[in-house]
């Protein structure tokens, strides 16, 4: 009887390597210190990957653009990104799709001092831009104050563009009124006594476009999906299942705390709620319609520097192999 364990255990210890060797890997491109690190520590944590029949490798870059560069040059297969990109690939003949990561966008948030209650308030005051001139949460933005309080926030506020942690401690030291900021950037802010005025998804709906309308995703070549159907569905599978983790349990956010970085109590509900308040229930044809108004409002007003020739989203950016629930 003990020969016959030995022998199993060898026979185990021998086969090991080739059955991991078996699976097919998936490397993701993400950023060191960025909070889709969260999930994918959460996917490591349970062996979502093996229980799902893939391998997950996972990939630092330095920014969001080295991610991009990562995956046009194959040294990556997934990376975080939104669906404009993916729309000006496909436009340049590449075959790039998405599937909905998060509706986690941003927020506008102001000093109390500053006494700023609606868009019409920012006339004449210091507002920082995170992500640029051509960042689609400021572009929105713009098109809503136009819509609803007749101005136009690039002339008639005084903008500073930056860094999202830069325009924290900016906005910490009192040298801007309001910021315009990522979510998890926002969180942090929420937390110093600075009020929200607008949020992204109120921007959207407020412009008549569904306001869980997912703006960045999972995205991948078509090609490389194709060739590779079990580890991208097992992939996207996981994924889910890492959410539904994050979503239901408060002691896996306790595990991760560290990744974090919040050292107060505060801030760490802060960014667990705002990140389960970004987890998809459901997508849909309803979002991919407010897909392509989004997409044409924003051609409009970030012209060819953001979309290019493009006046409307080009079919098939949506990865259609795997789905949620359909939204109601």
């Amino acid at each position: 009887m003990n020969y016959l364990r030995i022998l199993s255990l060898s026979l185990a210890l021998i086969l090991a390597p080739s059955l991991a060797q078996a699976l097919d890997k998936v490397r993701v491109g993400v950023l060191e210190f960025g909070t889709v690190n969260w999930e994918l520590d959460v996917m490591q944590a349970h062996q979502l990957a093996e229980a799902n029949g893939f391998e997950l490798e996972v990939v630092p870059v330095a920014s969001g653009d080295a991610a991009t560069v990562a995956l046009l040059g194959g040294a990556v297969d997934v990376i975080v990104t939104d669906w404009i990109w993916v729309a000006q690939q496909r436009a340049a003949g590449q075959n790039y799709l998405l599937f909905p990561y998060s509706t986690s966008v941003g927020s506008l948030l102001a000093s109390p001092s500053a006494k700023i209650h609606t868009l019409a308030d920012l006339k004449g005051k210091k507002l920082g831009v995170a992500g640029g001139a051509k960042d689609k949460s400021w572009l929105l933005l713009r098109a809503y104050a136009q819509q609803t309080a007749q101005i136009d926030l690039a002339k008639q506020a005084e903008i500073q563009y930056g860094a999202p942690p830069l325009l924290n401690e900016v906005m910490q030291k009192g040298e801007l009124d309001a910021v315009l900021n990522f979510w998890n950037f926002a969180a942090r802010l929420q937390d110093q006594g600075l009020a929200t005025v607008i949020t992204v998804p109120q921007i959207l709906e407020g412009l008549g476009i569904q306001k869980d309308l997912p703006m960045i995703g999972w995205v991948f070549s078509e090609t490389w999906a194709k060739e590779h159907e079990a580890a991208i569905q097992g992939f996207l599978s996981a994924s889910y299942a890492a959410k539904k983790l994050m979503q239901t349990s408060d002691e896996e956010w306790v595990r991760i705390r560290p990744r974090l970085k919040a050292d107060k109590d505060s801030v760490f509900f802060a960014l667990r709620d705002a990140f389960r308040a970004g987890i998809p229930a459901c997508f849909g044809e309803k979002q991919q319609a407010a897909a392509g108004q989004t997409f044409k409002l924003l051609s409009e007003l970030g012209g060819k520097d953001l979309v290019g020739d493009l006046t409307e989203l080009p079919q098939g950016v949506f990865y259609s192999g795997f789905s949620l629930p359909p939204c109601p």
